[in-house]
């Protein structure tokens, strides 16, 4: 079984701290984990100390997995090479490699990722002439191509209408399922958190101040603290649970939060 852990993790810029003592029970593979907070939360940084892109204090605990295996999407990612779609995906998947001959299995690999996510139509085309969320859906097919086993993603559904969103989180879905994978993914949409993601890690400036089951940890007092707003959850139809929020709480106007 995969499992990820945080013990301690702190990282700074210079003299400031942006990530402080951030710690999390194991979390599981399998389904999909939320980071989410509030912009400036630090929720990049902790994705980059995670990934050792950067250093600092307290470690990261892998089990079932290793540093190797774990891959991170940025929220911004740069496609201006004159590659087709199809092209930068066997990049992404022959990185590190010592040759550049593709096996039957590589191809079959590609194939694979660019039907799960919905852009094999898309495999001719120049990565320029994309649009933010066809470039998007790309760069998740990158990450994903090697099927690792610990994915980080920032915000990767922010480019997407809101068809494309539930698609691409559906796929996610599929894939840590079907891997086993722990896929932690940055969102902002607490609804589409609560519908795609069994656990929920909350960052506030910089700390963790919950973990766990997603609703258990999105409860009307948290998201007071993370977002200053009011709200409750309530059942829609179909018995899901879906997020309303009433409005600036009253102790964030008089803090100067909103």
């Amino acid at each position: 079984m995969v499992r990820l852990a945080l013990e301690g993790l702190g990282a700074r810029y210079g003299k400031r701290s942006i990530i402080s003592d951030a710690t999390t029970p194991w979390i599981e593979g399998g389904s999909l984990t939320a980071l989410v907070g509030a912009n400036a939360a630090g929720k990049s940084t902790l994705f980059r100390r995670i990934a050792g892109q950067m250093g600092g204090s307290g470690s990261v605990r892998l089990s079932g997995a290793d540093q190797n295996d774990l891959r991170y999407m940025p929220q911004d990612t740069a496609m201006t090479a004159a590659l087709t779609v199809y092209e930068s995906v066997i990049l992404a998947l022959k990185q590190g490699a010592s040759g550049w001959r593709l096996s039957a299995q590589e191809l079959a690999s590609v194939d694979h990722v660019l039907h799960r996510f919905g852009i094999a139509h898309l495999a001719t085309r120049q990565l320029p002439e994309l649009s933010g969320g066809q470039r998007q859906s790309v760069s998740i097919a990158q990450t994903l191509v090697t099927r690792p086993k610990i994915v980080l993603m920032d915000e990767p559904t922010s480019a997407l209408d809101l068809y494309r969103q539930f698609e691409i989180l559906e796929a996610l879905r599929r894939y840590a399922v079907d891997t086993g994978a722990v896929v932690v993914l940055a969102l902002h949409d607490l609804n589409q958190v609560m519908r795609s993601c069994a656990t929920t890690i909350a960052l506030a400036q910089g700390r963790i101040v919950a973990a766990g089951d997603t609703l258990e940890v999105l409860t009307p007092d948290l998201i007071r603290q993370l977002y200053g707003i009011d709200s409750r959850v309530e059942r829609c139809s179909r018995g899901s649970p879906m997020m309303i929020v009433d409005g600036p709480s009253s102790s964030a106007h008089a803090a100067g939060h909103c």
